[in-house]
Protein backbone atom coordinates (compact mmCIF):
# COMPACT_ATOMS: atom_id res chain seq x y z
CA UNK A 1 0.00 0.00 0.00
CA UNK A 2 1.32 3.40 -0.93
CA UNK A 3 2.07 5.73 1.94
CA UNK A 4 0.43 9.19 2.09
CA UNK A 5 3.88 10.77 1.83
CA UNK A 6 4.65 8.86 -1.38
CA UNK A 7 1.28 9.79 -2.87
CA UNK A 8 1.94 13.45 -2.08
CA UNK A 9 5.42 13.37 -3.60
CA UNK A 10 4.21 11.44 -6.68
CA UNK A 11 1.40 13.94 -7.32
CA UNK A 12 3.76 16.89 -6.91
CA UNK A 13 6.33 15.26 -9.18
CA UNK A 14 3.69 14.52 -11.82
CA UNK A 15 2.51 18.14 -11.79
CA UNK A 16 6.03 19.54 -11.98
CA UNK A 17 7.04 17.06 -14.67
CA UNK A 18 4.02 17.87 -16.83
CA UNK A 19 4.47 21.62 -16.46
CA UNK A 20 8.19 21.36 -17.16
CA UNK A 21 7.48 19.32 -20.29
CA UNK A 22 5.10 22.00 -21.58
CA UNK A 23 7.49 24.92 -21.00
CA UNK A 24 10.47 22.89 -22.13
CA UNK A 25 8.80 22.38 -25.50
CA UNK A 26 9.04 26.09 -26.23
CA UNK A 27 12.65 26.21 -25.05
CA UNK A 28 13.62 23.34 -27.35
CA UNK A 29 11.78 24.72 -30.37
CA UNK A 30 13.28 28.18 -29.88
CA UNK A 31 16.78 26.72 -29.56
CA UNK A 32 17.12 28.03 -26.01
CA UNK A 33 17.50 24.83 -24.03
CA UNK A 34 20.37 26.28 -22.01
CA UNK A 35 18.17 29.16 -20.89
CA UNK A 36 16.45 26.76 -18.51
CA UNK A 37 19.83 25.76 -17.13
CA UNK A 38 20.72 29.41 -16.58
CA UNK A 39 17.46 30.17 -14.78
CA UNK A 40 17.73 27.05 -12.62
CA UNK A 41 21.29 27.78 -11.47
CA UNK A 42 20.53 31.47 -11.09
CA UNK A 43 17.79 30.62 -8.59
CA UNK A 44 20.40 29.74 -5.96
CA UNK A 45 21.23 33.34 -4.90
CA UNK A 46 17.50 34.02 -4.62
CA UNK A 47 17.07 30.98 -2.39
CA UNK A 48 19.82 32.13 -0.02
CA UNK A 49 18.74 35.78 -0.17
CA UNK A 50 15.19 34.76 0.76
CA UNK A 51 16.57 32.95 3.79
CA UNK A 52 18.83 35.83 4.82
CA UNK A 53 16.05 38.41 4.50
CA UNK A 54 13.34 36.39 6.23
CA UNK A 55 15.60 34.70 8.76
CA UNK A 56 13.82 31.38 8.27
CA UNK A 57 13.62 28.49 5.81
CA UNK A 58 9.99 29.09 4.92
CA UNK A 59 9.04 28.10 1.40
CA UNK A 60 7.29 31.35 0.56
CA UNK A 61 10.26 33.74 1.07
CA UNK A 62 12.77 31.24 -0.34
CA UNK A 63 10.77 30.43 -3.46
CA UNK A 64 9.90 34.10 -3.93
CA UNK A 65 13.60 34.94 -3.84
CA UNK A 66 14.33 32.12 -6.28
CA UNK A 67 11.66 33.42 -8.66
CA UNK A 68 13.04 36.95 -8.59
CA UNK A 69 16.62 35.76 -9.07
CA UNK A 70 15.77 33.27 -11.83
CA UNK A 71 13.59 35.75 -13.69
CA UNK A 72 16.28 38.43 -13.41
CA UNK A 73 18.83 36.03 -14.87
CA UNK A 74 16.56 35.12 -17.77
CA UNK A 75 15.87 38.77 -18.51
CA UNK A 76 19.58 39.53 -18.29
CA UNK A 77 20.25 36.96 -21.00
CA UNK A 78 17.60 38.54 -23.20
CA UNK A 79 19.05 42.00 -22.57
CA UNK A 80 22.58 40.93 -23.43
CA UNK A 81 21.45 39.21 -26.62
CA UNK A 82 18.97 41.81 -27.89
CA UNK A 83 20.34 44.99 -26.40
CA UNK A 84 24.09 44.55 -26.25
CA UNK A 85 24.44 42.22 -29.24
CA UNK A 86 26.25 39.54 -27.24
CA UNK A 87 26.12 36.10 -28.83
CA UNK A 88 23.67 33.68 -27.27
CA UNK A 89 26.20 31.20 -25.89
CA UNK A 90 28.33 33.95 -24.39
CA UNK A 91 25.32 35.60 -22.76
CA UNK A 92 24.09 32.30 -21.32
CA UNK A 93 27.51 31.32 -19.99
CA UNK A 94 28.21 34.72 -18.47
CA UNK A 95 24.89 35.04 -16.67
CA UNK A 96 24.95 31.44 -15.41
CA UNK A 97 28.45 31.83 -13.99
CA UNK A 98 27.71 35.20 -12.42
CA UNK A 99 24.50 34.21 -10.66
CA UNK A 100 25.69 30.79 -9.53
CA UNK A 101 28.92 32.29 -8.15
CA UNK A 102 26.84 34.89 -6.31
CA UNK A 103 24.69 32.09 -4.91
CA UNK A 104 27.74 30.20 -3.63
CA UNK A 105 29.07 33.36 -1.96
CA UNK A 106 25.71 34.04 -0.30
CA UNK A 107 25.49 30.42 0.80
CA UNK A 108 28.90 30.77 2.45
CA UNK A 109 27.72 33.91 4.23
CA UNK A 110 24.57 32.17 5.42
CA UNK A 111 26.57 29.21 6.72
CA UNK A 112 28.90 31.51 8.61
CA UNK A 113 25.89 33.02 10.37
CA UNK A 114 24.56 29.61 11.34
CA UNK A 115 21.05 28.25 10.99
CA UNK A 116 21.37 27.63 7.24
CA UNK A 117 21.02 23.86 7.50
CA UNK A 118 18.69 22.57 4.83
CA UNK A 119 19.43 25.23 2.24
CA UNK A 120 21.63 22.82 0.31
CA UNK A 121 18.54 20.70 -0.42
CA UNK A 122 17.69 23.27 -3.08
CA UNK A 123 20.84 22.26 -4.96
CA UNK A 124 19.69 18.69 -5.59
CA UNK A 125 16.15 18.68 -4.23
CA UNK A 126 14.56 16.87 -1.32
CA UNK A 127 11.20 15.37 -2.12
CA UNK A 128 10.39 14.63 1.52
CA UNK A 129 10.10 18.38 2.10
CA UNK A 130 6.97 18.52 -0.07
CA UNK A 131 3.83 18.51 2.10
CA UNK A 132 0.23 17.81 1.21
CA UNK A 133 -0.55 21.46 1.91
CA UNK A 134 1.88 22.40 -0.88
CA UNK A 135 -0.11 20.56 -3.56
CA UNK A 136 -2.91 23.11 -3.86
CA UNK A 137 -0.61 26.16 -4.21
CA UNK A 138 1.48 24.24 -6.75
CA UNK A 139 -1.64 23.31 -8.70
CA UNK A 140 -2.91 26.90 -8.66
CA UNK A 141 0.39 28.36 -9.82
CA UNK A 142 0.85 25.66 -12.44
CA UNK A 143 -2.72 26.11 -13.66
CA UNK A 144 -2.13 29.85 -13.98
CA UNK A 145 0.97 29.20 -16.11
CA UNK A 146 -0.99 26.87 -18.36
CA UNK A 147 -3.86 29.37 -18.61
CA UNK A 148 -1.46 32.06 -19.85
CA UNK A 149 -0.12 29.63 -22.44
CA UNK A 150 -3.63 28.80 -23.63
CA UNK A 151 -4.68 32.44 -23.87
CA UNK A 152 -1.58 33.37 -25.88
CA UNK A 153 -1.21 30.07 -27.72
CA UNK A 154 -1.22 31.48 -31.27
CA UNK A 155 1.25 34.20 -30.38
CA UNK A 156 3.65 31.85 -28.61
CA UNK A 157 3.36 29.35 -31.47
CA UNK A 158 4.36 31.94 -34.06
CA UNK A 159 7.25 33.23 -31.92
CA UNK A 160 8.51 29.67 -31.42
CA UNK A 161 8.57 28.81 -35.13
CA UNK A 162 9.13 32.10 -36.93
CA UNK A 163 10.20 35.07 -34.90
CA UNK A 164 10.50 37.39 -37.89
CA UNK A 165 7.03 36.51 -39.16
CA UNK A 166 5.64 37.29 -35.72
CA UNK A 167 7.37 40.66 -35.78
CA UNK A 168 6.04 41.35 -39.29
CA UNK A 169 2.51 40.74 -38.04
CA UNK A 170 2.98 43.38 -35.38
CA UNK A 171 3.30 41.05 -32.39
CA UNK A 172 5.35 42.30 -29.42
CA UNK A 173 7.99 39.61 -29.85
CA UNK A 174 10.30 40.85 -27.10
CA UNK A 175 7.48 41.04 -24.57
CA UNK A 176 6.26 37.58 -25.48
CA UNK A 177 9.77 36.19 -25.06
CA UNK A 178 10.06 37.91 -21.70
CA UNK A 179 6.74 36.40 -20.66
CA UNK A 180 7.90 32.93 -21.72
CA UNK A 181 11.06 33.45 -19.71
CA UNK A 182 9.04 34.41 -16.65
CA UNK A 183 6.76 31.38 -17.06
CA UNK A 184 9.85 29.18 -17.32
CA UNK A 185 11.25 30.74 -14.16
CA UNK A 186 7.99 30.04 -12.31
CA UNK A 187 8.09 26.41 -13.44
CA UNK A 188 11.69 25.98 -12.32
CA UNK A 189 10.99 27.54 -8.94
CA UNK A 190 8.07 25.16 -8.38
CA UNK A 191 10.36 22.21 -9.01
CA UNK A 192 13.29 23.32 -6.87
CA UNK A 193 12.18 21.37 -3.82
CA UNK A 194 11.95 18.18 -5.91
CA UNK A 195 14.86 18.34 -8.34
CA UNK A 196 16.97 21.28 -7.18
CA UNK A 197 18.75 23.93 -9.21
CA UNK A 198 21.25 21.46 -10.67
CA UNK A 199 18.84 18.85 -12.04
CA UNK A 200 15.71 20.86 -12.79
CA UNK A 201 16.86 21.69 -16.30
CA UNK A 202 16.73 17.99 -17.24
CA UNK A 203 13.02 17.88 -16.45
CA UNK A 204 12.54 20.84 -18.78
CA UNK A 205 14.49 19.52 -21.74
CA UNK A 206 14.30 15.71 -21.69
CA UNK A 207 10.48 15.34 -22.06
CA UNK A 208 10.40 17.88 -24.89
CA UNK A 209 13.25 16.16 -26.74
CA UNK A 210 11.51 12.80 -26.30
CA UNK A 211 8.18 14.14 -27.56
CA UNK A 212 9.85 15.74 -30.57
CA UNK A 213 10.84 12.30 -31.85
CA UNK A 214 7.24 11.05 -32.05
CA UNK A 215 5.17 13.99 -33.32
CA UNK A 216 5.49 17.00 -35.62
CA UNK A 217 2.94 19.63 -34.62
CA UNK A 218 3.34 21.94 -31.64
CA UNK A 219 0.10 20.96 -29.90
CA UNK A 220 0.78 17.19 -30.02
CA UNK A 221 4.34 17.84 -28.89
CA UNK A 222 3.16 19.87 -25.91
CA UNK A 223 0.65 17.20 -24.86
CA UNK A 224 3.13 14.37 -25.26
CA UNK A 225 5.90 16.26 -23.45
CA UNK A 226 3.51 16.89 -20.56
CA UNK A 227 2.63 13.19 -20.44
CA UNK A 228 6.28 12.10 -20.55
CA UNK A 229 7.19 14.64 -17.88
CA UNK A 230 4.36 13.45 -15.64
CA UNK A 231 5.38 9.80 -16.12
CA UNK A 232 9.01 10.58 -15.38
CA UNK A 233 8.09 12.58 -12.29
CA UNK A 234 5.61 10.17 -10.73
CA UNK A 235 7.56 7.10 -11.86
CA UNK A 236 10.78 8.49 -10.43
CA UNK A 237 9.05 9.18 -7.11
CA UNK A 238 7.71 5.63 -6.89
CA UNK A 239 11.02 4.04 -7.93
CA UNK A 240 13.02 6.11 -5.44
CA UNK A 241 10.62 5.06 -2.67
CA UNK A 242 11.57 1.42 -3.32
CA UNK A 243 15.17 2.07 -2.32
CA UNK A 244 16.39 3.07 1.10
CA UNK A 245 17.53 6.67 1.11
CA UNK A 246 17.46 7.06 -2.69
CA UNK A 247 17.01 10.71 -3.68
CA UNK A 248 13.85 11.37 -5.68
CA UNK A 249 15.12 14.20 -7.88
CA UNK A 250 17.96 12.26 -9.53
CA UNK A 251 15.71 9.25 -10.10
CA UNK A 252 13.13 11.51 -11.78
CA UNK A 253 15.85 12.83 -14.06
CA UNK A 254 17.08 9.31 -14.83
CA UNK A 255 13.53 8.27 -15.68
CA UNK A 256 13.13 11.26 -18.00
CA UNK A 257 16.46 10.55 -19.69
CA UNK A 258 15.55 6.86 -20.08
CA UNK A 259 12.28 7.79 -21.80
CA UNK A 260 14.20 10.19 -24.03
CA UNK A 261 16.74 7.50 -24.93
CA UNK A 262 13.95 5.06 -25.83
CA UNK A 263 12.31 7.74 -27.97
CA UNK A 264 15.56 8.52 -29.76
CA UNK A 265 15.97 4.83 -30.44
CA UNK A 266 12.45 3.61 -31.25
CA UNK A 267 10.48 6.55 -32.69
CA UNK A 268 8.93 5.36 -35.98
CA UNK A 269 10.24 8.15 -38.21
CA UNK A 270 13.07 9.91 -36.41
CA UNK A 271 14.35 7.07 -34.24
CA UNK A 272 17.75 5.54 -34.82
CA UNK A 273 16.30 2.11 -35.56
CA UNK A 274 14.00 3.54 -38.23
CA UNK A 275 16.91 5.55 -39.64
CA UNK A 276 19.13 2.46 -39.81
CA UNK A 277 16.34 0.58 -41.57
CA UNK A 278 15.90 3.35 -44.12
CA UNK A 279 19.63 3.47 -44.73
CA UNK A 280 19.73 -0.29 -45.14
CA UNK A 281 16.80 -0.20 -47.56
CA UNK A 282 18.49 2.58 -49.52
CA UNK A 283 21.69 0.55 -49.77
CA UNK A 284 19.73 -2.49 -50.93
CA UNK A 285 17.90 -0.43 -53.54
CA UNK A 286 21.17 1.04 -54.77
CA UNK A 287 22.75 -2.40 -55.02
CA UNK A 288 19.72 -3.66 -56.94
CA UNK A 289 19.96 -0.79 -59.42
CA UNK A 290 23.66 -1.51 -59.85
CA UNK A 291 22.97 -5.17 -60.60
CA UNK A 292 20.23 -4.29 -63.10
CA UNK A 293 22.51 -1.77 -64.78
CA UNK A 294 25.33 -4.34 -64.90
CA UNK A 295 23.06 -6.93 -66.51
CA UNK A 296 21.89 -4.37 -69.05
CA UNK A 297 25.46 -3.28 -69.71
CA UNK A 298 26.62 -6.84 -70.32
CA UNK A 299 23.75 -7.31 -72.75
CA UNK A 300 24.95 -4.26 -74.63
CA UNK A 301 28.58 -5.33 -74.53
CA UNK A 302 27.66 -8.67 -76.08
CA UNK A 303 25.09 -7.17 -78.47
CA UNK A 304 22.61 -9.83 -77.33
CA UNK A 305 19.20 -8.73 -75.97
CA UNK A 306 18.72 -11.93 -74.01
CA UNK A 307 22.31 -12.35 -72.92
CA UNK A 308 22.59 -14.37 -69.71
CA UNK A 309 25.31 -13.19 -67.33
CA UNK A 310 27.19 -15.59 -65.16
CA UNK A 311 26.80 -14.83 -61.42
CA UNK A 312 30.54 -14.97 -60.87
CA UNK A 313 31.01 -12.53 -63.77
CA UNK A 314 28.51 -10.15 -62.18
CA UNK A 315 30.31 -10.25 -58.87
CA UNK A 316 33.61 -9.56 -60.58
CA UNK A 317 31.96 -6.77 -62.59
CA UNK A 318 30.56 -5.13 -59.44
CA UNK A 319 33.45 -5.97 -57.16
CA UNK A 320 31.15 -7.24 -54.41
CA UNK A 321 28.80 -10.09 -53.50
CA UNK A 322 25.74 -9.78 -55.73
CA UNK A 323 23.92 -12.81 -54.31
CA UNK A 324 21.49 -11.00 -51.94
CA UNK A 325 20.65 -8.39 -54.58
CA UNK A 326 20.05 -11.09 -57.19
CA UNK A 327 17.72 -12.94 -54.82
CA UNK A 328 15.65 -9.79 -54.23
CA UNK A 329 15.52 -8.93 -57.92
CA UNK A 330 14.41 -12.47 -58.74
CA UNK A 331 11.72 -12.30 -56.07
CA UNK A 332 10.48 -9.02 -57.56
CA UNK A 333 10.32 -10.50 -61.06
CA UNK A 334 13.00 -8.26 -62.52
CA UNK A 335 15.43 -11.05 -63.45
CA UNK A 336 15.13 -14.76 -64.15
CA UNK A 337 17.59 -17.64 -64.12
CA UNK A 338 18.90 -18.79 -67.47
CA UNK A 339 20.11 -22.20 -68.54
CA UNK A 340 23.62 -23.07 -67.42
CA UNK A 341 26.35 -23.44 -70.00
CA UNK A 342 26.76 -27.06 -68.98
CA UNK A 343 24.85 -29.30 -66.57
CA UNK A 344 27.92 -29.62 -64.36
CA UNK A 345 28.48 -25.83 -64.19
CA UNK A 346 28.31 -24.56 -60.61
CA UNK A 347 27.60 -20.89 -61.27
CA UNK A 348 24.09 -19.68 -62.04
CA UNK A 349 23.35 -17.39 -64.96
CA UNK A 350 20.83 -14.55 -64.94
CA UNK A 351 19.02 -12.47 -67.53
CA UNK A 352 16.72 -9.48 -67.39
CA UNK A 353 12.97 -9.83 -67.70
CA UNK A 354 10.95 -7.28 -69.62
CA UNK A 355 10.03 -5.66 -66.32
CA UNK A 356 13.72 -5.48 -65.45
CA UNK A 357 14.62 -3.83 -68.74
CA UNK A 358 11.80 -1.34 -68.26
CA UNK A 359 13.06 -0.56 -64.80
CA UNK A 360 16.55 0.13 -66.11
CA UNK A 361 15.27 2.30 -68.95
CA UNK A 362 13.07 4.34 -66.63
CA UNK A 363 15.94 4.85 -64.23
CA UNK A 364 13.70 3.22 -61.59
CA UNK A 365 13.96 4.40 -58.04
CA UNK A 366 13.28 1.00 -56.52
CA UNK A 367 14.70 -2.43 -57.05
Amino acid sequence: MLSPTLITVALAAAMIGALAGVLGTFLVLRGQSLLGDVIAHASLPGVVAGFLISGERGFVPILAGALVSGALAGLSVQLLRRGAGVKSDAALGSVLSLFFALGVVLLTVAQSQGGSAGLTMFLFGQAASVLRADLLPMAVVGGTVLLVLVLLWKEFQLVAFDREAARAQGLPVERLEVLLTLLTAVTIVLGLSLAGVVLMVALLIAPAVAARQWVRGLAPMVWLAALIGALAGSGGAVISAMGQGVATGPVMVLAAVALTALSLLLAPERGLVARWRRQGAARQALRGRQVLAALRGLEGDHATPDYASDEAMLQAYLGTDAGPALARLYRDGLIRPAARLAPEAAARRWELTEAGRLRVEEGGQHA
